[in-house]
C-alpha cells in the first residue's frame, strides 16, 4: 500500500495560494480517478480517500503546513504502510516555477511542512517531489510570497507543472520513484512524453 499526501494549509483564505500548490496536486489527482474526500479514521486530523491502483491511499494533512507530520504518521500507523512507500508532494521556492523534482530522501530544505515531518518521523528517507513555485521579487518577504496567490500570468505554468506533479505520483505509485525521478527530473523541453 501507498500513500501520497499533499501539503497545504486549510481553509478558503489559502485557496489557490502557491503553499497550496501540494493540496492542488492531489485533488488533480482524485478528480482524474473520481475519488471522493472524506474525514480520516480515528481522529487523524486530515481528508482522505481510497484509491484502489496498488491501494493507494491519498490525503491532505487538515493540521497546517507546519504541523503536517502529525497527520501523516498518523496515517502510516493506521494503514501499516512503510516511510519508503509514502510520497510527500509540495512547493519549493528553490525551484523555478513550473519545475518539479523528485528525490528518494533529503533534508526539509527551510520547508516547515518536510520539517514537521521529519522531525515526526525520526527520518528523512521518504520520497518527496516539490513543485518549483520560485522565489519572487528578492524584496519581497518569503512568507507573504508562498502565501500569496498565483497571479493570472503565471497561473498556467503552475497548472501545467500541478498536472506534471499528478502524473508523477500515478507513475510513483505504479512504478516507484526512481522510475518517476528518471521521466521528471528534467528541464521541460528535455521531457520524452
Amino acid at each position: 500500500m501507498k500513500l501520497v499526501v499533499g501539503l497545504g494549509n486549510p481553509g478558503r483564505q489559502y485557496a489557490g495560494t502557491r503553499h497550496n500548490v501540494g493540496f492542488d496536486a492531489v485533488d488533480l489527482l482524485a478528480g482524474r480517478h473520481a475519488l471522493s474526500w472524506e474525514a480520516a479514521p480515528r481522529g487523524i486530523d486530515a481528508l482522505s480517500t481510497r484509491w484502489n491502483l496498488a491501494g493507494t491511499l491519498v490525503a491532505k494533512p487538515l493540521t497546517f503546513m507546519n504541523r503536517s507530520g502529525e497527520a501523516i504518521v498518523g496515517l502510516l500507523q493506521f494503514y501499516k504502510i512503510e516511510v519508503p512507500d509514502l510520497l510527500v508532494i509540495v512547493d519549493e521556492i528553490q525551484l523555478e516555477a513550473g519545475r518539479i523534482r523528485l528525490r528518494p530522501s533529503g533534508s526539509a530544505g527551510g520547508h516547515n511542512g518536510l520539517k514537521s515531518i521529519i522531525q515526526s518521523l525520526g527520518t528523512d528517507a521518504f520520497p518527496r517531489l516539490r513543485i518549483g513555485i520560485g522565489r519572487g521579487d528578492a524584496q519581497r518577504d518569503l512568507a507573504d510570497h508562498v502565501l500569496s496567490r498565483v497571479e493570472p500570468a503565471e497561473r498556467p505554468v503552475i497548472e501545467e507543472a500541478i498536472g506534471r506533479a499528478a502524473d508523477a505520483a500515478e507513475l510513483f505509485v505504479a512504478e516507484g520513484i526512481m522510475p518517476a525521478m528518471n521521466r521528471f527530473n528534467r528541464k521541460d523541453d528535455e521531457v520524452q512524453q
